[in-house]
């Protein structure tokens, strides 16, 4: 066999020979481009207000915006500090700096935020049939990236966030004088703690958690059924992970707007 012929066919088991970076004529380039964008802007409003400091609890109706939640630094409100007030206040600590480091985590491992910041960020690849601009690629088999297999326990973790979310939420129907009270503040956090179990759940470690390991469903109809619904969230991840990103800045950004005193929260009762 000559060794033209061997190298044709070592051509056509590889990637394409071809001169461009892609044959793609459409805007490949628009999805990453938005990525960067709005990534980049929510993590600087998230930031810039986990590190303010202020306006972030309305004590007349129990708003705690998600952001501060737990509060637990000694420099956080009393009636806001729901499960005590332990950690120094510190410019550089947040007040809730026990669950906001997890959280943080649980969406960076997240498989969909993976494709969209690899993508994005580092441009590996920047686009199906697109071409990266790096000469190696080792994937997620060293540090840091392996690190990314802790994701199933972020997991776990972030369920218990969602559960201080839902407790909080529910306290804020209780006013500061003891009645019931609803108000659109109370709407919302419902909103972002109901969108919340919805992004944890669709998670693909909880898919994998609920109906892993099994070698025959039909011995397992209740785990079935709850993979199966789990499953049909999954495919709606990526809607639900900017979905949550929405509603936790909206949260914040009302109930900050009501603890500044821009506006009153509009009451429905009490």
């Amino acid at each position: 066999m000559s060794s033209t012929t061997d190298m044709a066919r070592q051509r056509a088991a590889g990637r394409a020979q071809i001169a461009a970076r892609t044959l793609r004529t459409d805007r490949w380039w628009l999805p990453p481009l938005l990525n960067v964008a709005g990534l980049g802007a929510w993590v600087i409003y998230a930031t810039v207000r986990a590190f303010m400091q202020n306006w972030y609890f309305v004590p007349e109706y129990n708003y705690l915006t998600p952001f501060y939640s737990p509060c637990v630094s000694n420099g956080c409100v009393e009636q806001a500090a729901h499960f005590g007030r332990f950690l120094p206040d510190v410019w550089f600590l947040p007040y809730a700096a026990i669950s906001l480091p997890f959280l943080l985590l649980f969406r960076l491992t997240c498989y969909y935020y993976r494709k969209a910041y690899y993508r994005a960020f580092w441009g590996s690849p920047p686009a199906c049939a697109v071409a990266e601009p790096h000469g190696k690629y080792t994937g997620e088999t060293r540090f840091p990236l392996i690190l990314q297999n802790l994701h199933r326990y972020f997991f776990y973790i972030a369920a218990l966030i969602s559960l201080l979310n839902t407790y909080d939420a529910v306290k804020a129907f209780i006013k500061e004088d003891g009645s019931f009270g609803l108000g659109l503040g109370n709407i919302i956090l419902v909103a972002n703690v109901v969108l919340l179990w919805l992004y944890t759940a669709s998670c693909h470690s909880c898919r994998s958690i609920i109906g892993g390991r099994l070698n025959h469903f039909s011995k397992h109809p209740l785990r079935y059924k709850a993979w199966v619904q789990v499953s049909k969230l999954n495919g709606k991840h990526m809607q639900l992970a900017w979905s949550t990103l929405a509603s936790l800045a909206i949260t914040d950004a009302y109930i900050m707007c009501v603890s500044a005193g821009w506006f009153s929260d509009l009451r429905i009762v009490g």
